[in-house]
């Protein structure tokens, strides 16, 4: 979550309970405080299509409240009704009846819009990494490095088995959202997302690429693609900021361990080269 956003609004709640606000108040303010969590407070956007489906869900459980019972329908409809039939409220009444539709305007204007693309080229799905990238102050060959776990498998088997426990917990934490329970790209995210996220089930994913390859589209996530890889509108945040490498190698482990594939080799793709 970003904390940025949600505090603030955890504090204006508060704030209204302190000064003992009217049922009227309350409605508002936990449809606005609800529509900004998700808008803006959640560390990975979701997309517009689950905002609306929430937001109607709540709109109709609050509408439901407050007509299930007769006080709480006076008492959102007095404060309405006293300041359209107050005179010294006239100004005040103005101002919503100019703030509400320039409100709506604006929502629908920015549906209309069209959103300005960047030329059309051939997109790569999977595009060539860097040679090194830097995670955590640490350089990391992509080429010639490998998990640095991975060896464990052989070597210390019950360590091993710790660590993709320890992904897989990442994994359903933070990725199961978009990439789905089975890893195959259908998570409730997916179809708010262009291109879809990845499946990983698929034969022709994780066996053909080093899991330094992985750990550069998970550590970087969408703003680290090259140009190559665009356009899109991926929600696949910068995941170096929210996890340690620890946790990304971890993660990795799970989804070979998973789906039973075998990581390529690392350096075997600059020898074929």
């Amino acid at each position: 979550m970003n904390l940025f956003v949600v505090l603030p609004l955890v504090a204006a709640l508060v704030v209204l309970r302190f000064v003992k606000a009217g049922l009227l108040a309350w409605i508002g303010a936990i449809w606005v405080a609800l529509y900004l969590g998700l808008r803006f407070g959640l560390a990975t956007p979701a997309p517009q299509s689950v905002i609306t489906m929430y937001m109607g869900i709540t709109t109709l459980a609050l509408l439901a409240y407050v007509a299930s019972s007769g006080d709480r329908i006076r008492a959102v409809v007095d404060p309405v009704a006293g300041l359209i039939g107050d005179r010294r409220r006239t100004p005040m009444l103005g101002a919503v009846a100019l703030v509400i539709p320039a409100l709506v305007g604006l929502s629908v204007y920015r549906g209309a819009s069209v959103r300005e693309e960047p030329p059309y080229f051939a997109r790569t799905v999977h595009p060539a990494p860097p040679p090194t990238i830097t995670v955590g102050g640490t350089d990391i060959d992509l080429i010639h490095a490998n998990n640095p776990f991975r060896e464990l498998e052989t070597s210390d088997p019950d360590t091993f088995r710790e660590h993709v426990r320890k992904g897989r917990e990442v994994y359903y934490r933070n990725c199961v959202f978009c990439h789905g329970d089975g890893l195959a790209g259908d998570g409730m995210y997916a179809r708010g997302l262009d291109p879809i996220p990845t499946n990983f089930t698929d034969a022709g994913v994780l066996p053909n690429f080093q899991e330094t390859f992985f750990f550069w589209r998970v550590s970087k996530g969408g703003p680290g693609m090259p140009e190559e890889g665009g356009p899109w509108d991926s929600a696949m945040p910068r995941w170096e900021r929210m996890l340690d490498q620890e946790q990304m190698w971890d993660v990795i482990l799970f989804l070979y361990d998973f789906t039973g594939r075998t990581p390529r080799a690392g350096g075997e793709m600059a020898e074929k080269k």
